[in-house]
């Protein structure tokens, strides 16, 4: 689906606008932004129970990426389906304010496409910082409610559009207009991501071709004839141009020459178009999401967005360690990736939990179920990173999955699991842990339960669970150390 890359370095007047009225109150000038020096790309990436969250990614040459946060989630949904897709990351002129908006859509939790295409959730998830790594808890935007029959609201993005000093909004919805059901792009206008205008039909193919993912770029001098460009996913992957983003849009091409469509023309079949220009160049890449293969992004690359004819594939690039599904990417200033690379580029080194009166035996997770076993294969299910306590990051743990990022060891009804991180409180309490001396030996480590802390986390006919203690058996069980 569909991201956004605002790239505004020229001076622009903001106006803010409320719904009732239009009222309109002009703010000074904004500077223009610092050169930028890095990417950052957000994302999800899949059907699982945490693959349908926010994950981030950076870039030093906008082709080669690496995971941040260790590869785990970086925000978490806990409104509306308590999951969401297709994550677009929105920068205002000035630099000093960001939003990400995304689909309130969790496949996970047993949702059909179909339930969700036709009985789906009408609004998008927002999030909003004045930092980029500092942001608010998600708010619902229920931008389709008054679309008459919308069965939900698909792949949002946005633009800053200078002509009217607002961010126009626009996503899939999927109604019946003239005895044909199927996805259509529509848009509102909002200055704060809270208000908005009323929904206006955006994109319409005509007869029965539906599109759900477009994206909108502006680019500077308007290279190639025109100052914004667009790609739609609409049967195939569809560029045209434009000099005003709600204006009249010229049909340029499309990428069949490569081989590739949205299935249309078969080929490389393909989804998700997200733009990026390399930084200090003319050049800019598109990249496609290979759903059908699931081989994930793959991008083409033009230096004249004017003429499909100059786009042309390339494999010199690489996409880390998760698989990214449809996301957007946002060109950093240095001052941006600092702070970006500060919270979430250290990585957390791989440790294992070896038992103190077991020593060939280590914590591992088994169909999510946490026991304690020997020669564990694959090795990556005893492979742990201890982070910062989830509810009190001062003396406290807590312990990561490697091969499933985001998932936790918690403790449920005493019983240890591995669980996706859910975002609640309670999830935090029960993952969370104390790291003190070890009850059978000081040199070793024993793990107090944060919510219950009469507990310890103990092995038990080599099962893990969070007891109390008092036996020098009991102390034993409890007592582990973490090795690499």
């Amino acid at each position: 689906m569909y991201r956004v890359l605002l790239r505004i370095s020229t001076l622009v007047s903001l106006v803010v606008l409320t719904v009732t009225g239009w009222t309109l109150a002009v703010v000074s000038p904004a500077a223009a932004l610092d050169p930028f020096t890095g990417y950052l790309m957000a994302h999800f990436i899949g059907e699982s129970a945490s693959g349908e969250q926010i994950y981030l990614a950076h870039s030093k040459d906008g082709r080669n990426w690496t995971d941040l946060n260790n590869g785990g989630p970086v925000l978490l949904s806990t409104v509306g389906t308590k999951g969401v897709r297709d994550p677009a990351i929105v920068r205002s002129p000035a630099g000093d304010r960001y939003w990400i908006i995304a689909t309130d859509l969790r496949i996970a939790s047993g949702t059909s496409w179909s339930d969700a295409a036709n009985r789906g959730s009408k609004s998008l998830v927002v999030w909003e910082s004045t930092d980029l790594v500092n942001w608010s808890a998600p708010r619902l935007l229920n931008v389709a409610g008054a679309i008459a029959g919308a069965g939900d609201a698909w792949a949002p993005e946005a633009i800053y559009n200078a002509a009217t000093g607002d961010y126009v909004v626009y996503w899939a919805t999927n109604s019946a207009m003239n005895g044909v059901t199927k996805h259509r792009i529509w848009y509102v206008r909002t200055s704060d991501f809270r208000t908005f205008t009323a929904p206006q039909l955006y994109i319409d193919r005509g007869t029965g071709q539906g599109i759900i993912d477009t994206q909108i770029i502006e680019v500077p001098n308007s290279l190639g004839g025109y100052r914004y460009y667009r790609a739609s996913a609409d049967g195939q992957i569809t560029v045209e141009g434009s000099n005003s983003v709600l204006g009249t849009w010229t049909r340029i091409g499309d990428l069949q020459h490569l081989g590739i469509s949205n299935g249309a023309t078969g080929g490389n079949v393909v989804e998700g178009p997200m733009w990026a220009q390399t930084n200090g160049t003319n050049e800019w890449n598109l990249w496609l999401d290979q759903y059908a293969t699931g081989r994930g992004y793959m991008p083409v690359t033009s230096t004249n967005l004017g003429s499909t004819q100059n786009f042309r594939t390339r494999t010199d690039y690489s996409l880390g360690a998760t698989r990214k599904r449809h996301g957007s990417i946002l060109n950093l200033t240095a001052a941006e990736e600092s702070r970006v690379l500060a919270k979430w580029g250290r990585t957390t080194p791989v440790n294992r939990i070896q038992s103190y009166n077991f020593q060939t035996r280590y914590v591992r997770h088994s169909n999510l179920d946490i026991r304690i076993d020997a020669s564990v294969s694959p090795a990556q299910d005893a492979q742990f990173r201890v982070v910062p306590g989830l509810a009190n990051n001062s003396g406290y743990v807590s312990f990561e999955s490697v091969n499933y990022p985001g998932y936790y060891l918690r403790h449920y009804s005493y019983d240890m699991v591995l669980a996706p991180n859910d975002g609640t409180t309670t999830f935090a309490g029960d993952a969370t842990f104390r790291q003190v001396a070890g009850l059978a030996d000081a040199s070793w480590s024993s793990f107090q339960s944060y919510n219950y802390p009469t507990r310890y986390l103990r092995h038990y006919n080599y099962l893990l669970r969070v007891d109390p203690i008092s036996t020098t058996q009991e102390r034993a069980d409890a007592t582990f150390r973490i090795t690499s």
